[in-house]
């Protein structure tokens, strides 16, 4: 049977690589690390985005069982940024190109099991190499360097199971089938009749059915295929109920055996003419972009923080996808996106620019490895074939588009583009539509910008963004204005059939390079800053969900009377879901009722409450020479109130609040959590120009990524602590000038 062995504790690290190094058994001068890893951490913002593009060597003492001699013995990257070369003791073992896609490398052959240790050596190439995607143009991102996800060592008969695809079929009818194909790799060309036994369990071990098929090995049966049939009383995954099942595949033959498990759902997933269709049911898809970065660390995340950004998407922002803009993502997140109800649009390595035939060889290959590493999971519902944002090549797209059908027939392609009258060689139309400037827009119409003479499965996969970037801590009326771009947007495609759904650009403010973003190297395009703390916009997307799912009540506002221009408080923008709101000024109840604006945002489910000069005379409210007094707005679903916000007049620190995402950790492997500080006046509010020094100390088994003083933004900051590998208790303490200093310990076990 197969050994996973986890190889992500221990490495040793240097930031940099010369010729020779690999025949090297001296560690003197390297550092020791553990996985994921980033080259370099940098500062927040304000710093070379070369400084991170370089070659460095990491090394690992590796050291096999003795019972796994004649073992097939293999070593399994996850991700490495952004060209990789591999030895064991000197010898070359193979390369990698591409930093977003998975690859392993054979040792068997070379390893030594009279050594006390094998020597590992990878000598990672971080710099921007012309012929690897999405390098050889600009790139409106960041690719950062290192060993950043996760490596393994797999032992392994002389035939095992390289991997498997499963296909759901019949899925709508009461009894359902399972397509498995069985890859295998056949190291000593084994023959012979064998069996292969394939069980598929729900998420609570309850076995659906189980099977024993004859296997017959012989040089031209790869990969083998089997069915389950008749599969009575399956859930189907979908949004709300995200039902995964277990499949493992077992293989004997001749004596060996191995095993491979994986997690499916059955659903099925469309886009049509008139929309998307999930499970034969039309759903409008309200979307977002992720880049898969972090401040300090970059790329660098373990499974815990890549996980929680899912979470944060499905259950903080309420949206149903997430292009993983624009390259492959996390298995982790990934994962998580199966178990959360979170649908993906997943796309191969790029921006913009398309190279020569060696790159495009290679974007091809990252395809390939792509679509092999994610195809069994149910929250996949696009491949993403095209180079983002990119000119026609059509010989190059008609290829990846093959490609992606040869490997994966059962799901459509698209290719994300913004130029108009593009050539439509994938199954969906998926435009950037930047029309929208406040004024024109909000969408443009989708024959428009087909070109077609026809309706075509069409999606917006990107908008806003660079039309008009903010800051967490912009001026009131830029941020009311960034979130109203949103909610026009949403509210367009809702009542457009014609259009599947939008992708916001993006959840995340995120590091970028010189020649974009705001000149300190951040594109402020998120709904959320790069620490994951939600700006207005955000409330956009959090307030279209059930008042019984979370109660939203959100008005754009700091409350003070001359933040805005000519000054007041209106109009004010609230976002919410509640049947209607009222408001409290001072000591006096309004008994007017402000109900959301449905005739002129229909097409979301929760139209804000707009209280303007219309519904509210400014005499009332915070009028030049009139005493400015606190307020409270209280949210009212089926005549009960169920929510409410509170601003002071006179806000000034009082409250430093401290929480940890998590409160348990892994000491066996790198973990993380992150930990949120504000600092909140006397009712519970940010402050959202306090700039002060925070301190930040740990002790125990943790470290902090990034500073141990940093300066608030916007009333709040987050930074992430991670482990290190060993028991204990954390206890991290935030100072602070004005409101003291807290204290909060995390365990690690």
């Amino acid at each position: 049977m197969r050994e996973i062995i986890d190889l992500n504790n221990g490495w040793y690290y240097k930031a940099e690589y010369h010729e020779g190094m690999e025949q090297q058994d001296d560690l003197s001068g390297f550092t020791q690390v553990d996985l994921p890893h980033t080259n370099i951490e940098l500062p927040y913002n304000y710093f070379d985005e070369k400084n991170f593009q370089f070659q460095s060597c990491y090394k690992y003492l590796l050291q096999i069982p003795r019972h796994a001699q004649g073992k097939v013995c293999y070593l399994h990257f996850s991700g490495v940024m952004a060209y990789a070369r591999v030895y064991l003791n000197g010898s070359f073992l193979g390369e990698h190109r591409g930093g977003y896609t998975p690859f392993a490398v054979r040792i068997d052959p070379v390893y030594d099991f009279d050594r006390e240790h094998n020597l590992v050596t990878v000598m990672v190439d971080s710099r921007e190499l012309e012929d690897i995607p999405p390098f050889g143009g600009q790139i409106d991102y960041l690719t950062y360097g290192g060993i950043y996800r996760e490596v393994s060592l797999g032992l392994y008969d002389p035939v095992f199971i390289k991997n498997i695809k499963v296909e759901t079929e019949q899925v709508l009818a009461a009894e359902k089938d399972l397509k498995v194909k069985v890859f295998l790799e056949n190291t000593s060309a084994v023959q012979g009749d064998g069996t292969v036994r394939i069980t598929l369990q729900d998420a609570a071990g309850a076995v659906v059915q189980t099977q024993t098929f004859p296997a017959t090995l012989n040089s031209g049966a790869n990969p083998l295929e089997f069915k389950l049939t008749g599969l009575k009383g399956i859930k189907l995954w979908d949004l709300e109920e995200p039902n995964l099942y277990e499949i493992q595949v077992e293989l004997e033959v001749n004596g060996y055996s191995d095993y491979y498990r994986d997690r499916i759902g059955f659903r099925t997933a469309a886009f049509r003419p008139d929309g998307f269709y999930l499970n034969g049911k039309r759903v409008k898809i309200v979307g977002i972009n992720r880049h898969q970065s972090y401040p300090y660390v970059g790329y660098a995340m373990p499974r815990r923080v890549q996980e929680k950004d899912a979470e944060i998407l499905k259950n903080e922002l309420h949206v149903n996808l997430v292009r993983t803009s624009h390259y492959p993502q996390s298995v982790h997140f990934l994962n998580k996106c199966d178990e959360l109800g979170l649908l993906v649009f997943t796309e191969l390595p790029g921006w913009q620019h398309i190279g020569g035939d060696q790159w495009k060889k290679v974007a091809r290959e990252n395809l390939r490895e792509m679509i092999e590493r994610d195809w069994n999971h149910p929250s996949i519902v696009l491949w993403g074939v095209r180079i983002n944002e990119s000119q026609d090549d059509d010989e190059f797209y008609t290829e990846t588009n093959r490609l992606a059908k040869q490997l994966d027939p059962t799901r459509q392609t698209g290719g994300v583009r913004y130029i108009t009258d593009s050539n439509l060689l994938e199954d969906v139309y998926t435009f950037n539509d930047f029309i929208h400037d406040g004024e024109k827009g909000p969408l443009r119409d989708q024959q428009e910008v087909t070109g077609l003479p026809h309706k075509v499965p069409y999606m917006v996969t990107e908008f806003n963004g660079h039309m008009f970037p903010t800051k967490r801590f912009d001026q009131e009326e830029r941020q009311m204005e960034h979130s109203l771009r949103y909610l026009r947007i949403l509210n367009a495609a809702g009542l457009d059939d014609s259009i599947a759904g939008t992708i916001g650009w993006c959840a995340f403010d995120y590091n970028t390079h010189k020649d974009f973003g705001a000149g300190d190297r951040i594109c402020y395009h998120g709904v959320m800053d790069m620490f994951r703390v939600p700006k207005f916009a955000s409330y956009v997307y959090k307030s279209q969900v059930s008042p019984a799912v979370e109660p939203v009540l959100e008005p754009v506002t700091f409350w003070a009377r001359g933040e805005r221009s000519i000054g007041g408080v209106l109009p004010l923008v609230i976002y919410t879901n509640c049947d209607y709101v009222q408001l409290q000024f001072g000591e006096e109840k309004l008994e007017q009722k402000f109900y959301p604006r449905r005739e002129e945002y229909p097409g979301v489910p929760y139209p804000p409450v707009i209280i303007d000069y219309t519904a509210l005379s400014p005499e009332v409210v915070g009028a030049w020479g009139l005493k400015w007094e606190g307020a409270v707005l209280t949210g009212y679903y089926r005549d009960q109130p169920i929510v409410e916000k509170r601003f002071c007049a006179d806000p000034v620190p009082t409250v430093l609040s401290v929480a940890a995402d998590d409160q348990i950790l892994n000491a066996a492997q790198k973990d993380a959590t992150r930990v949120v500080v504000k600092v909140l006046d006397q009712c519970g509010n940010l402050l959202p120009f306090l700039d002060e020094i925070i301190h930040l100390e740990v002790e125990g088994p943790g470290r902090i990524q990034g500073p141990s003083t940093v300066v608030l933004k916007g009333g709040a900051i987050a930074f992430w602590v991670e482990t290190r590998n060993a028991p204990g208790v954390i206890t991290i303490t935030v100072r602070s000038q004005s409101v003291g200093e807290k204290t909060v310990r995390l365990e690690v076990v």
